[in-house]
């Protein structure tokens, strides 16, 4: 199958103070754990879906993706209406995707310890499901990967929940893949987060 990969990276990191996503994180910035992950993913072109903040966030990617030899998959989108929530980027970052995607990846770019082989292991379980997702220890997280005949409802996202209630609504559809990487569940809400 042929898949694209998006990274949402639209919020404005209130409860960080601002500035989130290009704050140190281990040897780099906090977004270039998102960024290993998908370009490790089979996906092409990896979208890198804007909001707040947008140029620099897209520059601070855009660097990593040539330092990574990658910069070719790179690609921006910007949502104007990212205010709006984690939607309003996934609407902007679907309405993107190449004619051929048979899939799509959605990695959260506040997320720095996603597996880089999360994305092949999803791939995997995609073809007899609309959509995949990892799981460690019984609870689901990220990314997703969504089957092109759920872009229109991905298109259709309001508010600032992204997929969530989509995945819910799968039930069987769903495959839940199991990981031994916590990196799925992990995300940085607040300065302090980093520490973990």
């Amino acid at each position: 199958m042929s898949f694209a990969a998006v990274i949402l990276a639209g919020g404005s990191g209130t409860r960080f103070g601002g500035g989130k996503l290009t704050a140190p994180y281990g040897e780099g910035l906090l977004i270039h754990g998102a960024l290993r992950a998908a370009f490790a993913a089979p996906a092409d072109p990896v979208i890198l879906a804007t909001g707040h903040d947008g140029d620099r966030v897209a520059d601070a990617a855009a660097a990593f993706a040539e330092a990574m030899g990658q910069g070719g998959r790179l690609q921006r989108v910007h949502a104007p209406d990212h205010g709006e929530g984690m939607a309003a980027t996934l609407r902007a970052a679907v309405g993107a995707l190449p004619d051929g995607a048979e899939g799509v990846f959605v990695f959260l770019a506040d997320m720095p310890r996603t597996p880089p082989n999360v994305g092949a292991l999803l791939a995997a379980a995609l073809p007899s499901h609309a959509a995949a997702a990892p799981t460690f220890e019984g609870r689901r997280g990220h990314p997703a990967l969504f089957d092109r005949r759920l872009f229109p409802a991905l298109a259709r996202l309001e508010g600032d929940q992204g997929a969530r209630r989509l995945l819910d609504g799968l039930g069987a559809d769903l495959a839940l893949v199991p990981v031994s990487d916590a990196g799925v569940l992990f995300d940085v809400d607040r300065p302090s987060d980093l520490e973990r």
